[in-house]
Parts: C-alpha cells; structure tokens; sequence
C-alpha cells in the first residue's frame, strides 16, 4: 500500500481546548476590563500565545508594556494548565481515536503540527502519545499559522514531502496553512468558515475508511 503523511492540528480537531483558552484568556480580558466573548475568541484559532494577546488589547484598544505583556502570557498559561489537570481519553473529539487506530493499522506515517506549547503533555494525558511518529508544537517553530512552517517540519520529521501530505484542520489559518504549503488540506468544522479547504468534514464520524483509503492510493 502507499503512504500518505498524516498531519493533525491540536485544538479543535483532537480535543476541544479552545474553550479553556477562552475561559483563560476571558480571565485576563476581564481584568483590563476589555469585553471579550465566544465571537471573540474566533479570531484567536490557530493564533500564537503572543498574537492572541496582542488581539485582545486591540479589541480593548489597550496600549501596554512588554513587560506586562509578559506577565498577562505567563498568567494566562497558568490558568488554562489548571484546566488541564483533570484532562483525560474522554476529551477527545468524536472519531478521532478510530483514525488514529486506522491509519496505524495502514501504517500510515502521523504527525501532529500545533501553535500550542502544551500539545505533548495534552497527548499524553489523553493516552494517544504512542500513535504519533512526531511532534512539532509551539515550542518548535518561529512562525504562526498561515505560516506553513508547522507543517513542513512535520512533514520532514515524517520524511515525506508536502505534495504527499494530508492536514487535518479546524481553523482558517490552519487550513491556509496547508494550502500554501501545498498540502491536502481537509477541514473539520463548519464550511461556511473553512471553505478554503479542498475538503470538509463536520468531524471525524463523517470520514469513512473508502476516503481515506482513496486520499492514500493518490
């Protein structure tokens, strides 16, 4: 059988975290007394830590420090890893773990390729470590999303090329992500949003087996 790269997005395709960021950052938001709501939070997907910051204080039209800056980071951190202490197999989103477990039994190569700094700890709490033959996160990378390089870096831990890739995606960025660095793009979530992807998918339950196995013989 050929091989295919199989490269996943954290937040929002694997677990559903965002709305611990959200909580987290509302927290934060609050505070500066900056409104910040789940409409809001949309313009955060697939954003860095630092970026996101730097959009709520937009939204508030706050001016601030660096050093302050810093500090709201490393306080916003904190307060979405209180969330995480309890996190379990029960977090992950529907179908991902039969993918997971199908794409191993294909022995098809699998990556994750996340802004988050928290993903290898998220994967380990959620018990699915062991089916991902790399990691390439926040702590990885210079550049955020449109920015393939995410992607790039997995795909070469995965020694494959771009052109035999397949992204798995719930956010624009994300999404854009992959097509610029001339990925399979497939987006989970809504498609009204994520229309830029070559394919869309409400979850993981709405991806038979006859689609994968067509994407792999590519």
């Amino acid at each position: 059988m050929n091989t295919k790269a199989f490269i996943f997005d954290l937040d929002g395709v694997i677990v559903d975290t965002a709305k611990y960021h959200y909580l987290a950052w509302q927290k934060i938001a609050n505070e500066l007394n900056i409104e910040f709501t789940l409409e809001n939070n949309e313009l955060l997907k697939g954003v860095s830590r630092v970026r996101s910051l730097d959009i709520i204080l937009e939204l508030g039209k706050v001016t601030a420090s660096q050093e302050d800056k810093n500090k709201w980071l490393i306080q916003k951190n904190e307060e979405y890893l209180t969330y995480l202490v309890d996190m379990d197999q029960s977090e992950l989103l529907p179908g991902v773990l039969t993918m997971l477990q199908y794409l191993k039994e294909k022995n098809q190569p699998i990556a994750l390729g996340s802004a988050s700094k928290n993903a290898r700890p998220i994967l380990e709490k959620t018990g699915i470590r062991h089916y991902f033959d790399a990691v390439v996160d926040g702590n990885d990378v210079t550049n955020a999303k449109p920015d393939p390089e995410v992607f790039l870096m997995a795909a070469k831990l995965l020694n494959t090329t771009p052109e035999n890739s397949i992204v798995f995606e719930d956010s624009v960025a994300g999404v854009q992500a992959a097509n610029i660095g001339n990925m399979t793009s497939i987006g989970i979530g809504e498609a009204s949003t994520l229309h830029e992807a070559k394919y869309i998918f409400k979850d993981f339950t709405a991806i038979n087996t006859q689609f994968i196995e067509e994407l792999i013989s590519k």
